[in-house]
């Protein structure tokens, strides 16, 4: 007698046989026991799941000699031709190749006959997606409304390529993946009927490698006893599959999880030396922490997970050293790699400088930031937190500041009395509030204005401040190292452009002055105003000063504490 594979030898005979569709075969048994059994029957799934064996189980259970029944007797002729392929009265097609529409037609004027020996005739189209547009229109009228005697049965694995107009006229089942544990359990039963020693881990590598497809498993295990005959372990399915122990998986999972990069890039060596599939590896590993942050986040769903014994150990100590933000960041490198993965030349490098990414993927809430800056100011500040340049320029707005030109004080007379001699008069409050305002919205307002007007005008004025409001006079001053950007501001056209977006905002005839200043900090501006190159004409005590340079701020005890706590540096800086 001729061999015949596991996938065949196995495929289930009864309804009780079939794994892991619990929902379909009691379906499917309750329709017979009750006699509504529908005209046309829809089965989608991933391969190797049993959409064709229930298909068939099911035409053997309605054209058994008992039948219709919920066990058929697979004795009598009707089963015995159905299991074999022979009957006339199941025709089995195979959508990819018999999918034009004068095919369907021939299909669609065999069907008025009445079935041979069975009660029914039915017809099992496997991959039906595949049938084209027109071959589906063809059948839709006889679908819709077959003679009494007539049963469709579909299997697909791709149903959003089935026209919904098909879709309609069947009832649909869904078949779910199969879970590893009932695959592990399948492979142990048919090992102990064929006599061969499946070491554990080596069930589990199979199950893993099949991805939820009982005839996939099947053929692998029918694949290793030709490879290694009676005794089969974990070595030699990773040897012939190429795929990775589940406890290596394990441990490059707890050393990402540790950042441990020595580790991480040993492993990787380890396993693109043995020639291991690294796309492969890159999905058990997002798999498997999909798996740890499902178990870390929702503790009472552990029991449903497709893990077994020894996995659900491992879960529970790496959990202690994750938390479920860095477990999403990891899963979002680990997607990004794997779509990454097709264009790339060096598979091993992605893989490893991903991995890499994982270990140092650290993630610190909102709240967190504020604690760790609250502690680090007490520590350098005495207990008080330190004001940012952001919060004392936001101050500054807010609280009326001292005259920005003090007049000076007349010197006091210390010999015969004299009439008291009046205080001069501060600036008028408008006068600073302008100053103030104008200085605080300078590149928001005016600088932004300015470039929609004339671009490189607004560019120039980036490195320029106020340094004077009057009634009828603006005074914008330049640092001496940008003395380029003032030779352009005073190109007709830019200047025009700087003096109407001034008038425009200070809603008033004004005359714009821009200067020079000195090393010294002054400017030509009158005589009793003195301008101060670091902090501008409103500085004030307490205020932030806007002239410190990179190197500056580096040396500020609470700057430099900062950027070594995080690992920071200072990208830019903002006055």
């Amino acid at each position: 007698m001729a061999y015949e594979v596991l996938a065949r030898k196995w495929r289930p005979q009864q309804f009780a046989d079939v794994v892991g569709q619990n929902h379909v075969t009691q379906t499917l048994q309750n329709a017979i026991t009750a006699n509504r059994i529908a005209h046309a029957y829809l089965f989608v799934g991933p391969r190797g799941t049993g959409k064709t064996s229930l298909a068939r189980l099911f035409a053997k259970a309605l054209n058994c000699k008992t039948g219709p029944t919920i066990t058929p007797c697979d004795v009598c002729d009707s089963c015995r031709e159905i299991t074999a392929g022979t009957s006339l009265d199941v025709q089995e097609i195979d959508g990819a190749s018999n999918n034009s529409v004068e095919q369907v037609r021939e299909l669609r004027d065999n069907v008025k006959f009445a079935p041979t020996h069975g009660k029914y005739k039915i017809y099992i189209i496997d991959e039906v997606h595949m049938l084209s547009t027109a071959a589906f229109n063809a059948l839709l009228k006889t679908l819709e409304e077959p003679p009494a005697h007539v049963k469709f049965f579909f299997a697909t694995t791709e149903a959003h390529k089935v026209l919904p107009t098909i879709v309609s006229r069947c009832q649909r089942f869904d078949l779910r993946r199969i879970p590893v544990a009932l695959i592990i359990e399948r492979l142990n039963l048919i090992a102990s009927e064929e006599k061969v020693s499946l070491d554990s881990d080596a069930a589990l590598a199979i199950a893993r490698g099949a991805e939820g497809g009982l005839r996939d498993a099947e053929s692998a295990l029918d694949q290793l006893i030709a490879f290694r005959g009676e005794t089969i372990a974990e070595a030699d399915v990773l040897a012939v599959f190429g795929l990775v122990s589940r406890q290596t998986l394990e441990l490059l999972a707890t050393a990402i999880l540790k950042g441990n990069v020595g580790e991480i890039v040993r492993t990787i060596a380890e396993l693109d030396s043995a020639g291991k599939d690294m796309q492969r590896l890159v999905l058990e590993l997002l798999d498997h922490f999909r798996t740890l942050l499902v178990y870390l986040c929702v503790p009472e769903a552990a029991p449903t997970l497709d893990v077994i014994a020894p996995q659900v150990e491992s879960l529970k100590q790496q959990a202690q050293l994750a938390d479920p933000d860095r477990l999403m960041r990891i899963a979002e490198v680990l997607s990004q790699a794997e779509d990454r993965m097709r264009y790339s030349l060096s598979r091993r490098t992605l893989v490893e400088t991903s991995l890499i990414r994982c270990a140092r993927a650290t993630t610190v809430s909102v709240d967190d930031l504020m604690k760790r800056l609250e502690a680090l100011s007490q520590s350098v500040g005495g207990g008080a937190m330190v004001p940012s340049p952001t919060s004392a320029r936001v101050e500054a707005v807010r609280e009326p500041s001292p005259p920005a030109y003090a007049p000076r004080a007349q010197a006091p007379v210390s010999r015969a009395p004299v009439s008291p001699v009046s205080k001069p008069s501060p600036a008028p409050a408008s006068v600073k509030s302008e100053l103030d305002v104008l200085t605080v919205q300078w590149r928001d307002q005016i600088v932004e204005r300015v470039k929609r007007e004339v671009a490189l005008a607004g560019v120039a004025l980036l490195d320029a401040k106020p340094l004077l409001v009057e009634q009828n006079r603006v005074v914008i001053g330049f640092d001496p190292q940008f003395a380029r950007k003032l030779e352009q501001i005073k190109i007709p056209t830019y200047h025009a452009a700087v003096h109407k977006i001034m008038v425009q905002f200070l809603k008033r005839p004004v005359n714009v002055e821009c200067v020079l200043m000195t090393g010294e900090g002054s400017a030509d501006v009158p005589a009793d105003h003195t301008v101060d190159k670091g902090a501008g004409a409103n500085s004030r005590a307490g205020s932030a000063p806007h002239s410190k340079t990179r190197q500056d701020w580096h040396q500020e005890p609470v700057v430099r504490k900062t950027l070594e706590f995080f690992n920071g540096s200072i990208v830019d800086i903002r006055e």
